[in-house]
């Protein structure tokens, strides 16, 4: 009898250990480790992630698509991933008492718990780590052009790889990637926001001084069918890289504050509207300027295309240094997350200042490693922006707001979210292809470690 007596008091304090022992590991976590962020962090934190170096790339995806589709699926592309956003937003506490913290949470919620891993899980990861490679070879790039630009007229100048300007610019992240979460990099976020709208500047306001060039031609860049196909395609995922700021949208709106009162919902969505409409004076004008002064001669990336003056291209490119090492971490926080949420949860390390140097600075090393072995950034932004970026950003909201919301077939919303489907399943699948073939055009002149 006195057994009995005590079995439950003992099943209770297994339950509240058990309960504990989670929120010591969600207090050591970084996406869940600090709520009180303010709107306006939301509003960095989302410019740094979406403006990226996809917005140098926009006046190449033009001069591929040419002036009508090209302004079509730019502004389309606006509309629907500020749709899908504010979606993301209002789920994120759909269920009351509880947040969904992550992707792959709501993707749980929506789909199961296992389905749901399996959808979202690796797409999100492509996502983070491709855009972490990518930027490890913009950075990288960007100090080059630096390099060259001061070293133009000094013959005590050796040329260097661009194997060794991505270790510098990786270096800073064995550093930053200890930082312990989202709010801790607020900082770091601020700036690169700041770089990324003056960078952006520069680059359409440089060409504008420029003028129209000689010569200029807004007909296809490619002589042939296929190519001009191709790179149709390419461009696709060009743009649709420009728009992924959505696979870390939960995780920053779970670093604010919520009450019933107060839900989270408000501040955020406050931040995202301040961060679409600087998205808008970044984007168009690069995009349209660009391609309108340079035509289809235009390079992969605007400041390659912009020579003169050298003072100032050389800035824009240290802006673009300091805004991809910014949102490099945006990305590589969420990755952060999921790699030591296995290694506590699923493996039962200890949460140790030593587990997470050891696992984050391999991280890095891995995202450098394929970096300086394939830098092909052009075909990379394609390939990468239709292949994974497409489903996380365009249409796999709205398949979980279908899902979940259950809209009246055929009203509004429903066509909505169908019209948003389709658009990005089209992404999706022609976009990787037009990369791909740019990679491997890319890589017959290509030298690996040159």
């Amino acid at each position: 009898m006195a057994n009995m007596g005590t079995q439950p008091s003992s099943n209770y304090t297994d339950v509240e250990a058990k309960l504990q022992k989670q929120k010591e590991i969600d207090d050591w976590l970084p996406i869940t480790s600090s709520r009180n962020a303010k709107w306006w962090y939301s509003a960095f934190h989302n410019v740094t992630a979406m403006v990226g170096a996809g917005v140098l790339s926009l006046p190449y995806a033009m001069s591929n698509l040419g002036w009508g589709p090209g302004v079509v699926i730019l502004v389309l592309s606006w509309v629907i991933t500020l749709y899908t956003l504010w979606q993301m937003v209002e789920m994120h506490e759909m269920v009351p008492g509880k947040r969904f913290d992550r992707y792959h949470e709501l993707g749980q919620y929506a789909f199961g718990e296992k389905l749901g891993l399996w959808i979202v899980v690796p797409q999100q990861l492509i996502v983070e780590v491709g855009v972490n490679i990518v930027y490890m070879v913009t950075g990288g790039r960007s100090l080059q052009k630096v390099h060259d630009i001061i070293c133009a007229n000094k013959t005590s100048c050796a040329p260097m790889k661009t194997t060794y300007f991505i270790m510098i610019f990786s270096s800073v992240h064995f550093v930053l990637s200890h930082l312990p979460n989202l709010n801790s990099i607020a900082g770091v976020s601020l700036a690169a926001a700041v770089m990324s709208l003056s960078y952006s500047t520069i680059a359409w306001a440089a060409s504008l001084g420029k003028g129209v060039q000689p010569q200029v031609s807004y007909g296809s860049r490619h002589s042939s069918d296929v190519g001009k196909m191709f790179g149709f395609f390419n461009a696709l995922g060009d743009v649709a890289f420009a728009y992924a700021g959505h696979n870390v949208v939960l995780e920053i709106q779970a670093t604010i504050p919520s009450t019933p009162e107060k839900p989270s919902k408000g501040p955020m969505w406050k931040g995202v509207i301040v961060a679409y409409i600087v998205v808008a004076i970044c984007y168009f004008p690069v995009a349209l300027i660009g391609y309108w002064v340079f035509g289809n001669s235009v390079k992969d990336n605007i400041l390659l295309s912009l020579e003169k003056p050298g003072w100032l291209i050389g800035m824009a490119n240290i802006f673009v240094v300091i805004h991809v090492i910014g949102s490099y971490q945006i990305y590589a926080m969420p990755v952060f997350d999921m790699i030591e949420t296995v290694l506590v949860k699923k493996l039962s390390f200890r949460p140790t200042w030593y587990l997470r140097f050891i696992s984050r600075n391999l991280y890095v090393a891995f995202t450098m490693f394929v970096a300086i072995t394939f830098p092909f950034f052009g075909g990379l932004l394609g390939f990468f922006g239709g292949f994974a970026f497409a489903p996380t950003t365009y249409f796999l909201p709205c398949i979980m707001w279908l899902a979940i919301h259950k809209p009246r077939k055929f009203g509004l919303s429903w066509w909505a979210n169908w019209v948003c489907i389709v658009f990005g399943v089209m992404l999706m699948v022609l976009a990787p292809i037009g990369g791909l073939r740019q990679i491997i055009i890319d890589a017959r002149s290509y030298k690996f470690y040159s």
